[in-house]
C-alpha cells in the first residue's frame, strides 16, 4: 500500500486529497508556491514544500521542482489532482521513469485520450457515437474547408490537446472560416503548447452530459452514473447536477455502456469522465475524455455515496475494484454551485483580495468544499474557484431548496463572489424545468442591471 502521497496541486482539491489520505492513515506532503504559504492545503498537511514563485509555470507546473519535492520528501507517490500537470503524458511517465506511482492513467492512455481526435478514432471504433467530423488533426486551411464544407456549417474548430474552454471557435459560415482557424491554432499554442486543432459538427441547443467512470489495473470498469453539466457561461461550468433531468433511463443506460467501453478501448485504469452532447431529439456523441479527478466529482460521491479519490489511491497501488455496476444505486438528487472569486456585474472580472467575513452554511444535506478562510488572502495568479457548494436531497425540489437556504447562509466578506448570481440562477423558471441546455447562460442575462 501506498505510505507517503505528494500532491502536485493547490486549493480545495488539495484539501479534499489530503483528506482522503488521513482517512487512510496515508501521510500527505503538499507543495505550494510563494503565494501560497497561507493556503489550507499548505496549512493542513503533514509536510509541505514551497516549490517556486507564485506563476503556475514557476511551481505548479515546474515539472523538476515537483520531482525533487517528491524525492526529498520520500514520497511513494503523486497525486495530481485536476488541472496543472494532471493529463500530462510526460510528468506521468517521468514518475514511473523515477519509480513514483502516478495516481491516475498511464501515460500512454493519457496521450490516447489527450488528444481529442485521435480519442474520437479509438472510441468510435467501438461503436460509440460521434458528433461528424474530421477523421484526425486539420493542418490547412485548405482542408477545414473541405470537411467543413462536407459536413455542413455551422461547425466547431477545437484544440486536439485542449480544455477549460480554450482553443475552441464555433464557426457560422464559410467567410468566418479562415479567421476562426487561425485564432484557434493560435490560442491552442498558447496555452497548452501545440496548436493541433480538429473540426466537428455545431450541434445546436446541446445537453453538456458527462459519465464518471473508474476502472482498476485488472481490467474491471464501471460507470457511477451521469453528471449534468450544461449549465455554463463561455464553455465553462457553473453548476452541476445529478441525475439529469433530460435523460430517459433507457437512455442512461446506453450512455452508460458506452462510457464503459470507451474507457476499455483506451486502456484505461484510474477514475475518468467521458463527456457527451445530447441534442434536442436526445441523440447522444462522445465529445471528450477527461483523464483526471474532475471539479464536480462531489456530486457523484453524494449521489453514490462512492469516494473517488479514495477510489483512485487504491487503484494507483494496484488493488482491485471493491464495486461492481450493481453496487451502484443513486441515492435522491445532488446540485454543486461553483463559488467564484467574481464580480458577475463587471463581466466577471476576478475579485483578488483579502476575506474579512467568512462563514461556510451547514446542516443536513449539505456539503461545502473550499481551501479559504477568514483573514485568507485571495490571490490574483490562479483559478477564481474558492469553494463548491453541494447540497443533496430526496429529490431534485428538495435539492433545489436546500442549495437556495446554503448560498443565503454562506457569508463572504471583503471580496466580490457570485453567491447571488448562482442564487438568481436557481430561480429562473429554465432551471427549475431542468430543461437548460448550454446555450443558456451565453443567451440569457441573469442579475439585472
Amino acid at each position: 500500500m501506498i505510505r507517503k502521497i505528494l500532491i502536485a496541486n493547490r486549493g480545495e482539491i488539495a484539501v479534499r486529497v489530503i483528506r482522503a489520505c488521513r482517512d487512510m492513515g496515508i501521510i500527505s506532503v503538499a507543495v505550494c508556491s510563494e503565494a501560497d504559504r497561507q493556503s489550507l492545503h499548505a496549512l493542513i498537511a503533514d509536510e509541505c514544500v514551497c516549490i517556486g514563485p507564485a506563476y503556475s509555470r514557476d511551481s505548479y507546473l515546474n515539472m523538476d521542482a515537483i520531482l525533487t519535492a517528491a524525492q526529498l520528501s520520500h514520497a511513494d507517490a503523486i497525486h495530481p489532482g485536476y488541472g496543472f500537470l494532471s493529463e500530462n503524458a510526460k510528468f506521468a511517465r517521468l514518475c514511473e521513469e523515477n519509480g513514483i506511482i502516478f495516481i491516475g492513467p498511464s501515460a500512454r492512455a493519457i496521450e490516447l485520450v489527450g488528444d481529442k481526435a485521435q480519442a474520437r478514432a479509438t472510441v468510435s471504433a467501438v461503436g460509440v457515437p460521434i458528433v461528424p467530423g474530421s477523421d484526425g488533426l486539420v493542418t490547412s486551411l485548405e482542408d477545414a474547408k473541405v470537411i467543413s464544407e462536407k459536413i455542413g456549417y455551422p461547425v466547431m474548430i477545437k484544440a486536439a490537446n485542449g480544455g477549460g474552454g480554450k482553443g475552441i471557435r464555433m464557426v457560422e459560415n464559410a467567410d468566418d472560416l479562415a479567421r476562426a482557424f487561425d485564432a484557434a491554432k493560435s490560442e491552442a499554442a498558447a496555452n497548452f503548447g501545440d496548436d493541433g486543432v480538429y473540426i466537428e459538427k455545431y450541434i445546436k441547443n446541446p445537453h453538456h452530459i458527462e459519465f464518471q467512470i473508474l476502472a482498476d489495473q485488472q481490467g474491471n470498469t464501471i460507470h457511477l452514473m451521469e453528471r449534468d453539466c450544461s449549465m455554463q457561461r463561455r464553455h465553462q461550468k457553473v453548476l452541476e447536477e445529478t441525475p439529469s433531468a433530460f435523460l430517459t433511463p433507457d437512455l442512461r443506460e446506453r450512455m452508460g455502456a458506452a462510457s464503459v467501453a470507451a474507457a476499455k478501448a483506451a486502456g484505461y485504469h484510474g477514475a475518468g469522465t467521458i463527456e457527451y452532447l445530447v441534442d434536442e431529439d436526445r441523440n447522444f456523441y462522445f465529445m471528450e475524455m477527461n483523464a483526471r479527478i474532475q471539479v464536480e466529482h462531489p456530486v457523484t460521491e453524494c449521489l453514490t455515496g462512492v469516494d473517488l479519490v479514495r477510489a483512485q489511491i487504491e487503484i494507483a497501488a494496484g488493488e482491485p475494484l471493491k464495486l461492481t455496476q450493481e453496487d451502484i444505486v443513486p441515492r435522491g438528487h445532488v446540485i454543486e454551485c461553483r463559488i467564484n472569486a467574481e464580480n458577475p456585474a463587471k463581466n466577471f472580472a476576478p475579485c483578488p483580495g483579502v476575506i474579512t467575513g467568512f462563514n461556510i452554511p451547514g446542516g443536513l444535506g449539505v456539503r461545502v468544499d473550499t481551501a479559504v478562510y477568514q483573514g485568507y488572502t485571495v490571490p490574483p495568479f490562479y483559478d477564481s474557484m474558492i469553494a463548491k457548494v453541494i447540497v443533496s436531497g430526496s429529490d431534485r425540489a428538495e435539492a433545489i431548496m436546500r442549495m437556495k437556504r446554503a448560498l443565503a447562509e454562506f457569508i463572504i466578506a471583503g471580496i466580490g463572489s457570485n453567491l447571488d448570481f448562482q442564487l438568481a440562477l436557481l430561480n429562473r423558471p429554465e432551471f427549475i424545468e431542468g430543461m437548460y441546455t448550454n446555450a443558456f447562460l451565453d443567451t440569457h442575462k441573469i442579475l439585472p442591471e
